[in-house]
């Protein structure tokens, strides 16, 4: 089972380098952040048309998730438990026996800003999403935008960055929390070596090529589905195309028949 994540910033914007991404990679499943839509006006039609069966959440102009399955979804169910009810940011599906939680974080805006402050106690709630609906023991994966870099090694110049939303110690003291409800980090299992981004901003000329990057999309997996994962890799390729997302497509492969 080949299962991918990508933060499109703008799904509709992004749609031509999303379909053929699609394929040329064939994912069994491709997860989708900010898609930025409301659902009557999801592009499900092109999916359908290359044989995924499309399931979403969306607003207007922000926020969004989808999950794009070969194989039709069992259950479905969006957003936290728990007040309040949060935008468009929790999508999640069980395709065979693989749960699949799609999650687009807060990113946090500010250190005084209320929604970091958001942030931060959106990962305590959803630890106890993780509890309510699913055991260590069953095969969960969470992906998406978690919008924290774990360490040093997920950033290229992160003894710059310790102020920032994204990398201040509280917010990754939150995500590690999160982690240990029962997750594994697949790819950095597979690539303990730094220098491997997912998330490059517009705002710096050549930033893929200088490697000026972040790690902040993640695939994360309970133990008995990260023991059976093959590979990970980070596609830089449609970073680089015309007009593309400020992220880039996450992979993992895993042993999983489909």
């Amino acid at each position: 089972m080949r299962i991918a994540t990508y933060n499109a910033n703008s799904i509709r914007a992004r749609l031509p380098i999303i379909l053929q991404w699609l394929q040329k990679y064939q994912p069994d499943v491709l997860c989708v952040q900010e898609t930025k839509v409301q659902d009557a006006e999801f592009p499900a039609l092109d999916f359908e048309q290359l044989g995924y069966t499309p399931i979403f959440s969306g607003q207007k102009s922000y926020n969004g998730v989808a999950i794009l399955s070969k194989k039709k979804p069992s259950e479905v169910g969006t957003g936290l438990d728990s007040q309040p009810k949060d935008e468009s940011r929790l999508i999640y599906a069980k395709i065979d026996n693989v749960y699949i939680v799609n999650t687009y974080i807060p990113q946090g805006r500010e250190l005084d800003h209320e929604m970091f402050q958001y942030k931060l106690k959106w990962f305590a709630r959803l630890k106890r999403f993780f509890k309510k609906h699913f055991s260590p023991d069953d095969m969960v994966v969470w992906l998406g935008d978690i919008n924290v870099a774990r360490d040093y090694d997920d950033i290229h110049n992160a003894e710059k960055q310790e102020q920032h939303v994204c990398f201040h110690k509280s917010a990754r003291k939150a995500f590690e929390n999160t982690m240990k409800w029962g997750f594994v980090d697949v790819f950095r299992e597979k690539h303990p070596e730094p220098g491997h981004y997912t998330f490059f901003d517009y705002r710096t000329v050549n930033v893929v090529k200088r490697k000026m990057g972040w790690r902040i999309d993640m695939i994360l997996c309970t133990e008995p589905l990260a023991a059976l994962c093959t590979d990970s890799f980070i596609d830089l390729e449609p970073r680089l195309q015309e007009r593309p997302s400020d992220h880039t497509f996450l992979v993992a492969d895993f042993d999983v028949p489909t």
